[in-house]
């Protein structure tokens, strides 16, 4: 049966002062008055039964993505006691789902992507089902077709066609961030996608090959799985789940993975529009600009002589912001702080967010 895990366990730094530790991005309803995690859940329509959403995230925002989710029920929300990466999340995910489901196959998304147009992610989607279900052996990666030479995300690149399987490949190998020159080569190559961060797994192979690999953990999950429909969830969880070895997905799983003749691993290309919601200027780009490039977010109340390519988002539709002769900076307003930057030291805001007082972190 099919299943999806939203992943929204990240702290989104970058988008201080609106993401907090108390409220992260996912959460903020940044896109026309939605979060980032109502529009990831909505994008599985015709691919996933709501009743087999899942969201993995910290157990304290459980109240908050109940409000921002509440087709999602309370029992598919896989609160952690506390970050341990994402390979416990996708372990956790596979432990809890092969206990009810010994044949479970779950695709692994991202709450901070936004992507477009929905009916080709629905379609790729369901290609890398399809794929799993074909060989319960197979790990299912996603590559976005890239539009330009990124030196920021990961590559898979595309070896051969897989028979019966229209538009999916074998994998060959994974690159981590490149250098300008590697980049280039790999866009004019044709044959090389940005890593998605997004995958369809067999619960039980998922299980089967964190336990060759990390049988410590392996062995966790196990113990949280046994206790989940127990009374004792909460304090298995709590003992255990902390202990747990903290690596990420790419590293714990998909590495060695590449080197496992017991696990074959599949890319499936997306040529869609895909923008990772990191960065104020990166939400700029869901934004629709002015003539001259001024991009103030829905809701924001903004007047402007002779500035040129601002990104402005306040919280406050009351508090007009006014700019004269600006030119490639970031204007944020919230209730309590104000930050302006340029686009181009927008990396540095999650500096900012670490050094602010506490109340405003």
């Amino acid at each position: 049966m099919r299943h999806a895990m939203i992943m929204a366990g990240g702290s989104g730094t970058r988008l201080w002062p609106v993401s907090r530790a108390e409220r992260p991005k996912q959460l903020v309803p940044l896109i026309d008055g939605r979060s980032l995690l109502a529009v990831a859940s909505d994008r599985l329509e015709g691919v996933v039964e709501s009743d087999r959403r899942w969201i993995c995230t910290g157990e304290r925002f459980r109240e908050q993505v109940r409000a921002a989710v509440p087709a999602i029920g309370d029992d598919r929300i896989l609160g952690e006691p506390c970050g341990r990466d994402t390979l416990n999340a996708v372990g956790l995910t596979a432990a809890v789902l092969h206990r009810r489901d010994p044949d479970a196959i779950f695709a692994v998304l991202t709450a901070d992507h936004l992507i477009e147009p929905q009916s080709v992610f629905a379609d790729r989607l369901a290609a890398g089902f399809r794929l799993v279900e074909a060989d319960p052996t197979r790990f299912v990666t996603f590559a976005i077709t890239p539009t330009f030479a990124a030196t920021g995300f990961g590559y898979v690149e595309r070896g051969d066609a897989i028979a019966g399987h229209d538009g999916c490949f074998h994998a060959t190998r994974f690159i981590e961030k490149p250098d300008l020159e590697t980049a280039e080569a790999y866009l004019a190559a044709g044959t090389f996608g940005w890593n998605s961060g997004m995958f369809v797994f067999h619960a039980a192979t998922v299980l089967d090959t964190i336990g060759r690999y990390e049988p410590a953990t392996r062995a966790g999950l196990d113990r949280i799985a046994d206790a989940w429909e127990t009374p004792d969830r909460d304090a298995t969880l709590a003992a255990i789940y902390p202990e747990l070895k903290k690596i990420s997905v790419d590293y714990g799983l998909m590495e060695p993975a590449s080197r496992d003749d017991a696990v074959s691993i599949a890319v499936v290309p997306m040529d869609l529009s895909w923008i990772d919601v990191g960065s104020w200027p990166s939400l700029g780009e869901t934004i629709e600009p002015d003539d001259r490039g001024n991009r103030a977010a829905p809701g924001t109340a903004h007047t402007d002589l002779d500035s040129r390519n601002l990104v402005v988002f306040s919280e406050d539709a009351d508090h007009r912001i006014c700019t004269i002769g600006c030119e490639d900076l970031v204007i944020v307003h919230t209730k309590d702080a104000t930050l302006i930057c340029r686009a181009e030291d927008a990396q540095k805001v999650k500096d900012m967010a670490g050094i602010v007082p506490e109340s405003l972190r």
